[in-house]
């Protein structure tokens, strides 16, 4: 890499002044992006960055060297900067005009950046796709093939990666939400948005690699088992990267083999992802609630205390360990340490003999009314219970003969009134279910504010 980059490739983005160049690169690129190719005469990508300086929202630059050029001077400024840097090159034609060109290895950063500043996501069903038309297809050049399905399988190999990387991300980053509000809103309008309705729920209906995974495997085996497949192939490849036919041979069995290893293990990691996936929502759920809820009971005050620390380590900026320096806590609870002396300590002295004299044991009936009472409050615990079959029930209920009915419409008169509708919203993406959710606007109800979302019969 460092033989291909120059030395000083990432400065421009590196400096003071990186909003400034990076706009800069990003008109260039979208200029450059719409010609035959990637040359553009200077005088244009100068008259463009000029009238980037001239505008009011552009970014300040920093540089000495440009504190007294006008916006024009800037301009040009910024063209030799990133030739300097490596970015472009300007070269003069036989007209004796001069013409910018994107560095070949720029234009693949630049591609890459951007993907990653408009946070554009994997697209796996583009990837299963073209793996299982190549391998259903058939082709005079069998190497060339072979190397796009290879190259199809890693990409999707490391897109599933990353997806299951970004759920462990925002399992992280639930721990700093402090509110409800901010819980929800990581929730509905981050994870959901940008996780379960761009790749999840994708990757577990229409772009289900267990659909196409069989007869991948099994074609590819088949090819494996023959000779005239692994012959031609080989000497195609030894063609193409300049190898012996033989080793060229050994090359097609190990790209044959990662391929398949590759979809029978692939099962690992969607596991994973699911159960990430439960681990998340099922997480910020219970934080959720836990902050919603509170009572008088060993459970309830122990929230108040937490949440009252919290309160105090975050007002007056203390690391975890400055706890201890909070006044309320040395009245709160006091731990003691016990010890012993020697092992004479425990010693329990022996009692005599004693006559057994057993006593009768009576026949106590049971007490109904009391039984009855706890059956009462056992089957009251078990309905507050909230499972994918209630939550389909009470849909059914509220929608009646309407088809759709708005979320807002719901009952919401209190924190369990909104933790159904929480739940509603989290099994409306299940496939099961009778009934899907459409997002909507922001809303409030009764105080509870969240994002409305249309509920539809399936």
């Amino acid at each position: 890499m460092f033989r291909t980059l120059p030395e000083n490739f990432f400065s421009p983005l590196a400096c003071p002044s990186k909003r400034v160049y990076w706009d800069c690169i990003c008109r260039l690129f979208a200029i450059m992006d719409k010609q035959l190719s990637f040359g553009i005469e200077r005088e244009i990508l100068v008259d463009e960055l000029q009238y980037y300086f001239e505008q009011a929202q552009a970014a300040e630059l920093v540089d000495e060297e440009f504190a007294a050029s006008d916006s024009r001077g800037k301009a040009n400024g910024i063209l030799r900067r990133l030739e300097f840097y490596g970015w472009i090159e300007i070269e003069t034609d036989k007209s004796y005009v001069q013409r910018v060109n994107f560095q070949e290895y720029a234009v693949r950063i630049i591609k890459t950046l951007l993907e990653i500043s408009e946070g554009t996501r994997v697209e796996y069903q583009g990837y299963i796709y073209t793996i299982y038309s190549l391998v259903r297809s058939s082709t005079d050049h069998p190497g060339v093939v072979l190397m796009q399905i290879l190259e199809n399988t890693d990409l999707l190999i490391t897109g599933l990666k990353n997806l299951n990387s970004n759920i462990k991300h925002y399992i992280d980053e639930l721990t700093r939400h402090k509110t409800v509000a901010q819980i929800m809103d990581a929730l509905f309008n981050d994870y959901i948005t940008n996780i379960v309705d761009k790749a999840y729920h994708r990757l577990l209906t229409s772009d289900n690699v267990s659909k196409f995974r069989p007869e991948i495997i099994d074609r590819l085996e088949s090819r494996s088992r023959s000779r005239a497949y692994i012959q031609k192939t080989a000497q195609e490849l030894a063609s193409l990267k300049e190898i012996s036919e033989e080793e060229a041979t050994e090359t097609v069995y190990r790209y044959l083999h990662e391929i398949i290893e590759a979809f029978r293990n692939m099962d690992e990691i969607l596991n994973e992802i699911n159960q990430k996936n439960t681990q998340y929502q099922r997480a910020a759920i219970n934080r959720a609630r836990f902050l919603l809820t509170g009572s008088e009971d060993i459970r309830g005050q122990l929230k108040e205390i937490l949440i009252s620390i919290n309160e105090a380590v975050n007002t007056e900026h203390m690391d975890l360990g400055g706890i201890y320096e909070i006044e309320f806590l040395e009245g709160l609870i006091r731990l003691y340490s016990s010890a012993f002396l020697d092992e004479n300590s425990f010693y329990s002295p022996t009692e005599g003999k004693r006559e057994f004299k057993p006593q009768t044991i009576g026949v106590r009936e049971p007490d109904m009314e009391l039984r009855q009472e706890k059956i009462k409050r056992m089957m009251e615990k078990m309905q507050r219970v909230l499972s994918p079959e209630k939550i389909d029930a009470f849909v059914e209920e509220q929608l009646g003969q309407s088809r759709e009915k708005p979320a807002s419409e719901l009952p919401l008169t209190d924190a369990s009134d909104f933790v159904k509708l929480i739940y509603v919203r989290l099994y409306g993406q299940r496939k099961n279910m009778k009934y899907h959710v459409i997002t909507g606007q922001e809303t409030e109800v009764n105080g509870f504010r969240f994002k409305d979302f249309m509920i539809r019969r399936k």
